[in-house]
């Protein structure tokens, strides 16, 4: 199981304060049931408001590769405060 490795502390606890909460959250796992309860727990504790879950385990490496795009990211922006939001 994993998740909110793409938002740095403050963000993850309070997704709010960025864009209002309108950007993502990922999960990744093989539990069905524990993604449920991680979801209930991003959504009633954290008010997460978009949870996209992106299927097995495996997929958490595609999240842990998006560090390379944020490290060049927060310069830019002079703050960590940001995430993504995926569009269709």
């Amino acid at each position: 199981m994993k998740t909110l490795n793409t938002v740095n502390a403050r963000v993850m606890v309070d997704p709010q304060a960025v864009g209002g909460g309108d950007h993502h959250v990922f999960v990744s796992g093989d539990d069905p049931k524990a993604k449920e309860e991680v979801a209930e727990i991003l959504r009633d504790w954290f008010g997460w408001r978009s949870i996209l879950d992106l299927g097995d385990i495996s997929t958490a490496r595609g999240t842990e590769m998006y560090l390379a795009l944020w490290i060049r990211v927060l310069p830019v922006l002079g703050t960590a405060m940001f995430n993504v939001r995926i569009v269709q």
